[in-house]
């Protein structure tokens, strides 16, 4: 199922418009509101804007903080993932020649297959990805058991391990994808921006309209930048395959 946030222009549509109908709702609040009220009330009313847009402020940095940290995570693997492929590429050379021979070739493929991954959009592209992803795990297994069976050396064994890295920092990649800022954390940061638009409106009733629409456009644009850092795959901001990228040029062809 895709998540709608990772499309960054419909939900900064969405999310000005909601901001924008709060502010209005605000000032229709406090001109039905009589004089007297008003005035007494209007301290209040600036000391809650202040309070909120303060707990607001403390939310959206720690929102922010959480998607980076798992920007840098899905970087980190990436590179991993690299270094782990580089690694078992040169240990193929402990097989015997017609199995080294084989395990090179299923790896550049499989180097190709990752890379492709990273910079797939469409769900029937990636799937079809991910179809041959698993397939090439499998042959790449076979091709490295099938020798340690026939010779259990330590130097088999080293191979082994090696590959085992490779499948298991695939596995790492996909959990880092996986791992979003949870959608209770972004329910919670959307109702204290839509109440904030709310008092705000309400505290600067009679101002000029585009000052009213200063603060849901950059609530929208801050959390629009959010999900997109929090977005693997939609958006602009992605982790780009440039380790995976670049191993495959330093392997060159077949």
């Amino acid at each position: 199922m895709q998540n709608p946030l990772d499309y960054p222009v419909p939900v900064f549509v969405v999310l000005l418009a909601v901001f924008w109908v709060s502010a209005r709702i605000g000032a229709r609040f406090r001109k039905k509101r009589s004089p007297t009220v008003e005035k007494d009330s209007q301290d209040d009313f600036t000391f809650a804007l202040g309070s909120t847009l303060t707990l607001l402020a403390l939310v959206i940095g720690f929102t922010f903080s959480m998607a980076v940290g798992r920007y840098d995570q899905r970087k980190n693997y990436e590179e991993q993932e690299a270094n782990a492929i580089g690694t078992e590429y040169v240990r193929a050379d402990l097989l015997p020649v017609a199995d080294a021979a084989k395990v090179r070739a299923l790896l550049r493929s499989y180097l190709e297959a990752r890379i492709l991954q990273y910079e797939a959009r469409s769900q029937q592209e990636l799937r079809q990805i991910n179809d041959r992803t698993a397939r090439l795990q499998a042959d790449l297994w076979s091709a490295v058991a099938a020798p340690g069976i026939a010779q259990p050396t330590p130097v088999a064994a080293i191979v082994l391990s090696g590959m085992n890295d490779v499948l298991n920092s695939q596995g790492y990649t996909q959990a880092a994808w996986w791992n979003r800022i949870p959608t209770e954390a972004w329910l919670l940061l959307i109702t204290i921006s839509t109440f904030c638009n709310l008092l705000l409106g309400y505290t600067l009733h009679g101002r000029s309209w585009f000052v009213l629409l200063v603060l849901p456009i950059v609530l929208s644009v801050s959390l629009v930048l959010i999900a997109d850092i929090d977005s693997p795959r939609g958006g602009a901001i992605r982790v780009k395959p440039q380790n995976l990228e670049a191993l495959a040029e330093s392997l060159g062809s077949p």
